[in-house]
């Protein structure tokens, strides 16, 4: 019997799981448009990595709406995908921040505090929808801390944009974009050992 031909636990999948994902989708992918351009003009790096943040959720809980219904080992291929996608996002942040540390600019604090502010109201919206689904397969847990990360990294933007106004300096904002790659590491390592453990329980091999 092959692993796409095994009982499918679809117990956490309800009609409101469904309605709570495409929340999280519009919610994410409509503001991360807004963010990414206010952090071009606010000279964020912490508003920039907050926005492919929001991307990122927006796409993977897209991906994890699209894999409902799949078998145990498709789902977990799928946030196995979801796991690299977002150590990739970590990567680049983390890359584009090294190279702001080097060519230092002021960023526009009043922004990047006004943003953060609604960036933290939208994730909160959008992680309280989440609350009463974050327990289930890897590809269910994948967009809980997706959605997750981008509650925490909104409270780090507003932190550091408080920071940068009283420092006069961009290492705030600095810090805060470090601290959003450091998490989107996290949850990768965290997502893609949770999928190679619902791969090896679709084949039949016991769990780590």
């Amino acid at each position: 019997m092959s692993d796409d031909d095994l009982p499918r636990d679809l117990s956490h999948i309800t009609p409101a799981y469904r309605r709570a994902l495409w929340v999280v989708v519009v919610l994410n992918v409509g503001y991360g448009l807004i963010e990414i351009v206010v952090g071009f003009i606010a000279d964020s790096q912490a508003l920039k990595a907050d926005a492919l943040d929001f991307f990122g959720d927006g796409v993977i809980t897209l991906l994890g709406l699209l894999a409902i219904g799949w078998s145990l080992a498709w789902r977990a291929r799928s946030a196995l995908i979801q796991g690299l996608f977002l150590g990739a996002l970590g990567l680049s942040v983390f890359a584009a921040t090294l190279y702001r540390v080097v060519n230092r600019g002021q960023p526009e604090a009043e922004l990047m505090g006004l943003f953060g502010v609604i960036a933290l109201t939208i994730n909160v919206a959008a992680a309280f929808v989440l609350i009463p689904h974050r327990t289930g397969d890897a590809n269910v847990r994948a967009v809980w801390l997706f959605s997750r990360n981008d509650a925490i990294g909104n409270a780090a933007v507003v932190l550091a944009a408080a920071l940068v106004a009283w420092t006069a300096t961009p290492w705030p904002d600095l810090a805060a974009a470090f601290l959003i790659a450091g998490l989107f590491l996290q949850s990768s390592w965290s997502i893609v050992r949770d999928a190679w453990a619902d791969l090896a329980a679709a084949r039949g091999a016991p769990r780590a």
